[in-house]
């Protein structure tokens, strides 16, 4: 399991971000969601590592990484890792993405393929507007005040005691899908007590969810994943983004692979760590990686402009909040959760 001893640094565009790395062979870019770190990832880091050169970044704005003013959309995301991986010298990865972490990583393959190989999709967002209305409340004036209050010493403490036993006795319980991440949102919480994350968080959220939900989507791109291996795993009780939205990635990617956990909420890398190894594992052994063609993509940027989607895909560009009659002109990044 990655430990803070695990952690490295390094100082891009002036500002350190932190990460782990571990393991040799084929390059791994996990990269985790909204207000986590790569601890989200220590439970698969060190099977991963046995196989694979792994990569767990803490975001900009998150974990033991720097919180400047700064860009945090989606793109200024992809470019940070794109920074991170061509010093540490990798040229190509097997793009990995949690929630938010999901938005990157699309950003990251629709940005940069030729060097993304695979990417593989956890609980992302991007497929459909429904989140939380924890996360909506993020962007609501008066949010960032309100959570430096709620974050104090000695309520902060009860809260997180309170979320932490509401998991722990929740799970022996009809509730259980209700209370299986309540460990992680304690951790969150524990996080905003640093006005730095609490202002980096809210600006990222501001950047891609208003009050109706996630604002953009990947729907309008996703014939592109014809060129690029690309899997989507989710849990069957996840709260924060529906598991329906998984539905809508084969409907609207045909090729795509989609498991869903049964036993698991919105982290099923933490609830099943063994059987998601297992999973990337197989993905990554049983599909070629993309190589990039550029005359192949100008072909699919083209006809991807005006294609009209069969009926299962125009559903699915609907409910993702695409327009429904055809493929959109401009591709668009996911939206996190």
């Amino acid at each position: 399991m990655a430990t803070t001893d695990d952690v490295q640094y390094v100082t891009l565009h002036g500002k350190r971000r932190a990460y782990v790395l571990k393991g040799k062979g084929p390059a791994l870019l996990l990269l985790h969601g909204l207000a986590c770190d790569h601890t989200t990832w220590s439970p698969v880091i060190d099977d991963l590592a046995q196989r694979y050169t792994v990569i767990a970044p803490d975001l900009l704005g998150h974990g033991l990484s720097d919180k400047p003013r700064a860009d945090y959309t989606l793109g200024g995301y992809a470019n940070g890792m794109r920074d991170l991986l061509t010093v540490l010298g990798i040229d190509k990865v097997t793009v990995v993405g949690h929630s938010f972490g999901g938005g990157v990583a699309m950003q990251f393959a629709y940005q940069f393929p030729e060097r993304t190989q695979r990417v593989m999709l956890v609980a992302t967002g991007g497929l459909g507007p429904e989140v939380t209305p924890m996360i909506r409340l993020i962007q609501v004036p008066g949010w960032f005040r309100v959570m430096g209050m709620l974050t104090l010493p000695g309520i902060r403490h009860a809260e997180t005691l309170a979320l932490r036993a509401a998991a722990r006795y929740g799970d022996l319980g009809p509730l259980r899908k209700y209370t299986r991440d309540l460990d992680e949102v304690a951790d969150i919480v524990e996080s905003w007590k640093d006005r730095r994350t609490r202002f980096a968080i809210r600006h990222l959220v501001r950047a891609v969810i208003d009050w109706r939900g996630q604002i953009v989507t990947m729907s309008d791109r996703a014939y592109l994943s014809e060129a690029m291996p690309m899997a989507v795993v989710w849990g069957r009780d996840d709260q924060v983004i529906p598991v329906r939205h998984a539905s809508n990635a084969a409907a609207l990617a045909p090729d795509v692979r989609v498991e869903v956990l049964p036993d698991a909420g919105h982290f099923p890398h933490k609830t099943h760590p063994e059987r998601f190894v297992r999973l990337l594992d197989d993905f990554i052994s049983t599909t070629e990686p993309a190589t990039y063609n550029r005359a192949r993509f100008r072909r699919m940027l083209k006809a991807g402009a005006s294609a009209p989607l069969g009926p299962l895909a125009a559903a699915a560009a609907a409910a993702a909040g695409a327009e429904p009659g055809t493929a959109a002109a401009e591709p668009a990044a996911a939206a996190p959760a």
